[in-house]
């Protein structure tokens, strides 16, 4: 078992000097940052909490080195007997062949109940889905595994386009750098704001992205060059101040517009209409931050048409305002 590092100190509150166990799930083909990304966030808090806060073990199917999709290998023990004060399970590649895993599924099922809480990271969700633990919950995974993962698992209350999200004690997160997010909320709200916050600044990412902020990481992904649409998405980002319906978009495209939807979305990932707010989102995001052009202008030169109807859409994508995200970015 690895004991995270830390110093001692018998003058930290009550809440700070408990030891929490902490279980992280890894398989064969696990996303490694999925789990180096929480493993550095609980080592830190740790440190600043200046106590035992967590007790950390690494365990999977069996026990020894378990490769990563990058091929770089984590050493784990094998599934053994909690309680854990907390169960995470990884994602990556691998959950496809860990779904028929005859002892994992299983051993999540046992184990859940007697955690105070559960987790995964990215598609690690399939595995809690799999075991029965996000049947009639609210949960997330990464964005382009949403569509799959609602089908296989109608009885779990998909949010899509969420950083992370609790339900009671099953929290789960998005695609990779996510899980940075999640344990960066469970460090929250075991130890405090302040050493969540001290830990961020340590890691040098965002204090917090608020859960209900939209998986923002994936507009970039919107508008690239490579696919058959990239060139129709680099058309419509030169134009986003004029109206860009679906029937634009297909007739650029040389479709019939109930065709061009189907097939768009089965390539990119999201609807015509939300690739085309996203990208809206990217412009407008770039001169909020970047400039000092009144609201009300950024939003009609990205096409949103009015500010309201902008900062409506800054909330669902990234939880703030456009002004939040100005003053923020003016430090």
């Amino acid at each position: 078992m690895t004991q995270l590092a830390s110093g001692a100190n018998d003058n930290v509150p009550s809440f700070l000097a408990m030891t929490r166990r902490l279980a992280l799930v890894l398989f064969e083909g696990f996303q490694i940052l999925d789990a180096a990304g929480p493993i550095a966030v609980f080592e830190i808090a740790d440190r600043f909490a200046r106590s035992d806060a967590y007790e950390m073990v690494l365990l999977a199917p069996k026990a020894g080195w378990v490769a990563s999709s990058s091929g770089a290998a984590m050493a784990a023990e094998a599934l053994g007997e909690g309680p854990y004060d907390t169960l995470i399970v990884a994602g990556g590649e691998g959950t496809r062949s860990t779904l028929n895993e005859t002892e994992l599924i299983p051993w999540l099922r046992a184990q859940a109940p007697l955690a105070r809480r559960v987790a995964s990271v990215c598609s690690g969700a399939y595995l809690l889905a799999e075991a029965g633990l996000l049947e009639g919950r609210r949960c997330t995974t990464h964005w382009g595994r949403s569509d799959h993962f609602a089908r296989s698992y109608p009885g779990a209350r998909l949010e899509p386009d969420r950083i992370w999200v609790r339900d009671g004690n099953v929290w789960s997160s998005a695609g990779i750098t996510a899980g940075i997010d999640l344990a960066l909320a469970l460090v929250e709200d075991d130890l405090g704001e302040a050493v969540a916050r001290r830990t961020a600044k340590q890691l040098v990412v965002h204090h917090r992205r608020p859960g209900g902020q939209s998986q923002f990481s994936e507009l970039p992904e919107v508008g690239g060059t490579q696919g058959r649409f990239g060139p129709l998405l680099d058309w419509a980002r030169e134009r986003l101040a004029e109206p860009l319906p679906v029937e634009r978009l297909a007739e650029r495209a040389a479709m019939s517009p109930r065709h061009f939807a189907r097939a768009f979305r089965a390539e990119v990932g999201v609807t015509p209409a939300k690739a085309v707010e996203r990208l809206r989102l990217e412009a407008a995001r770039l001169r909020v931050e970047g400039g000092r052009q009144p609201i009300d202008q950024v939003a009609e030169a990205a096409g949103f048409g009015d500010a309201e109807r902008m900062r409506r859409a800054f909330l669902r994508a990234f939880g703030q305002p456009p002004q939040a995200l100005r003053r923020a970015a003016r430090g």
